[in-house]
């Protein structure tokens, strides 16, 4: 079985933009899970409690595990394949802030 064509695909959270490269099949999924992490992250940046873009995106990441983690619905496959999701997520959202941080002292 061929495996699916994997594209980039822009992303913004936070008004800063990310390249992903994801499956073609997947991108609009991709697009509603970076919009609603966009929205948990303006709402912990609005509290005022959490400072920084890697903060907030810690904060939103365990927030988002403890809910999916804790749902009465989820088996522990389910919460497994959840958990590993997450951790990918969470490197590919690390490689991103690192390489927007080499574009930023590059520009200066």
């Amino acid at each position: 079985m061929a495996k699916p064509k994997v594209t980039p695909i822009n992303i913004t959270i936070l008004g800063k933009e990310f390249q992903v490269a994801s499956p073609e099949s997947e991108h609009q999924k991709l697009l509603q899970a970076a919009s609603f992490l966009d929205k948990r992250m303006k709402e912990i940046r609005e509290s005022g409690k959490v400072l920084g873009l890697e903060r907030i995106a810690v904060m939103a990441a365990l927030n988002l595990s403890y809910e999916l983690l804790n749902s009465p619905t989820l088996d522990s496959d389910e919460a497994n394949e959840i958990e590993q999701r997450l951790s990918h997520m969470s490197q590919k959202i690390d490689q991103a802030l690192k390489h927007s941080e080499q574009i930023e002292l590059t520009d200066s």
